[in-house]
């Protein structure tokens, strides 16, 4: 089969043949870059509500802790702290997520060749892997569609080997992957600190 036509389908097909392969999509490259690409921003819009709900928890906590330190209430100020800093590590791991989520769609949509097909995809697929782990924890059901996610982008550059013959660098898949998730999360790092002040430390009550 041709590249265009691997690439684009377009071959009618039954209702029923159709509906399967909405359900678990093989065939053409492109209807399944696009319904990955779908279920990745369906994660990415998760993922900013998840980020709002902390957010919310965030200020709730933060002035219970003001508040137990300007009653000179050590014991209640210090739990109320240790809830804060563990939502704050969370919040991190979702926005570093929601962060690389936005670098693999950006990566997706721009591909257009078989040869940047597999390229693009092979590190986008560790990224997600990445992801998965650290929202393990944190939402497990992201955590589950982002496996999903990695399967299938999976089927489709093992598809894309196949047909063109590529050579598969997983070596330098992964030192891209890495970078990716560095540079998400120096960003994270540095929108955490711009937008959540910092607790108030022993002895010191914010004003």
């Amino acid at each position: 089969m041709s590249f265009d036509k691997q690439w684009e389908g377009g071959d009618s097909k039954p209702l029923g043949k159709a509906l399967r392969e909405t359900i678990n999509p093989p065939g053409s490259l492109k209807p399944r870059m696009d319904y990955a690409s779908k279920r990745v921003k369906e994660q990415a819009v998760k993922l900013d509500r998840e980020s709002q709900r902390m957010a919310e928890r965030d200020k709730t906590l933060f002035a219970k802790v003001v508040d137990s330190y300007q009653k000179h209430d050590t014991p209640h100020a210090n739990i109320y702290a240790g809830e804060l800093a563990e939502l704050r590590r969370m919040q991190k791991i979702v926005l570093n997520s929601k962060l690389a989520l936005d670098q693999i769609v950006m990566r997706i949509e721009a591909i257009s060749e078989l040869g940047d097909l597999a390229f693009t995809l092979l590190p986008v697929i560790g990224v997600m892997r990445d992801v998965m782990v650290g929202m393990a924890a944190v939402n497990p059901q992201i955590a589950k569609e982002m496996g999903d996610i990695s399967n299938i982008l999976s089927g489709i550059v093992m598809d894309a080997g196949a047909t063109s013959n590529l050579t598969l660098n997983f070596q330098s898949a992964n030192e891209d992957s890495a970078k990716i998730m560095e540079e998400a999360a120096s960003v994270a790092e540095s929108r955490m600190k711009d937008t959540f002040p910092e607790l108030p430390g022993a002895g010191k009550v914010p004003i």
